[in-house]
């Protein structure tokens, strides 16, 4: 049952609009660092445990706004210690989130938007056609409440990877204005260097981004070597080809001294051969960038299958001796919904009881 609300959902605020708040009721600025501090640092899930504050502003909080923005709809726990959330949201809307273990330590991948128009043939997101962008305060909860969830062992999130469902480029300013939260030292404090965005390639967005000068990694979703490959996989192609992309990446290095990551989901017989692996040292040519060659997560909705694992070693190889930098993903979460938007969609198309 969707919960109607029209308060102010408290995570769409930064600090200096916390500040901006509290002055405006007569209160000074200490106070918003304080009900900033009870929100990231010690991450409570109701107003009235902030046991600073006095009555009648904890009073007044509880009136204007929303701290539980997210509550839990199904949870799904890989043997490999993935953990894939899905979340209904305050209008009934589900999104995903996903935890990830790592030799270096925990990861998040969040989402941006309910559900996505991008239109990538092989993804689980695009079965269900974007509804709305998620709020800068939605985006930020998701981060919370996985920390939250990380608390009760005493371990910490120390990456975020915005790659989850949505085009985070197609909601720019909620999304910066969220990393700014998790980057915050006064908030989350996930440093700058940490944080990835993901994006399938929206050229504007990418030379905004650019000229933005910040630190957070930039990812693009690249699964193909030519543009004839690429269009047939990723329909925004059209609108921004390859010579196009590569055009803003460059403006993009030009004054960031970033390094660019390239995704590369291996699809069986499509993109996995030699003439790909040539194509791709032409394309990424003098590029400060590498290749992170990803297992396919593969969706019954979609006809597409995963390299082998030999073929994956292979296509590794190739790239190697062709000079390029890559890496190779661990498969993770093959045992459960672990495509992008799938546990999402299997709720909504109705392959799990949604009550359960």
């Amino acid at each position: 049952m969707a919960i109607i609300t029209n308060m102010n959902k408290i995570y769409d605020y930064d600090l200096n609009d916390l500040i901006n708040y509290v002055n405006s009721i007569g209160l000074k600025d200490f106070k918003a660092r304080q009900i900033y501090n009870w929100l990231y640092k010690k991450r409570v899930a109701d107003f009235t445990l902030m046991s600073d504050l006095s009555k009648d502003l904890i009073k007044r909080l509880k009136e204007e706004f929303v701290i539980d923005i997210l509550s839990l709809v199904d949870k799904e726990v890989s043997s490999d210690g993935t953990i894939k959330f899905l979340f209904r949201l305050l209008d009934g809307s589900l999104i995903e989130s996903v935890m990830m273990v790592f030799d270096y330590g925990y990861s998040a991948c969040i989402s941006t938007q309910v559900g996505c128009n991008m239109g990538c043939t092989f993804c689980a997101s695009g079965l269900l056609k974007k509804q709305r962008d998620l709020t800068s305060g939605e985006i930020v909860a998701q981060v919370v409440y996985i920390q939250r969830f990380l608390d009760e062992t005493g371990k910490r999130l120390g990456n975020i990877v915005v790659m989850g469902t949505g085009e985070p480029f197609d909601n720019y300013d909620n999304v910066m204005k969220a990393l700014k939260i998790i980057n915050d030292p006064h908030a989350l404090e996930i440093g700058a260097r940490h944080i990835s965005i993901s994006t399938c390639g929206i050229v504007p967005m990418i030379k905004r981004f650019a000229d933005e000068k910040v630190q957070y990694n930039l990812a693009i979703s690249l699964h193909a070597s030519n543009d004839r490959l690429r269009t047939s996989l990723m329909p925004i192609n059209k609108a921004y080809p390859l010579k196009e992309l590569l055009e803003a990446l460059k403006y993009y290095c030009v004054d960031n001294n970033r390094r660019l990551t390239f995704e590369y989901l291996l699809l069986k017989d499509i993109n996995d051969q030699k003439e790909n692996a040539d194509e791709l040292k032409e394309l990424l040519h003098g590029l400060n960038a590498y290749i992170n060659l990803i297992p396919y997560n593969e969706v019954k909705e979609h006809d597409y299958e995963t390299s082998s694992d030999k073929r994956a070693l292979e296509f590794y190889d190739m790239l190697k001796k062709r000079g390029i930098a890559v890496t190779l993903r661990h498969r993770k979460g093959d045992d459960i919904s672990a495509a992008c938007g799938q546990l999402r969609a299997n709720h909504i198309l109705g392959d799990k009881d949604e009550n359960m």
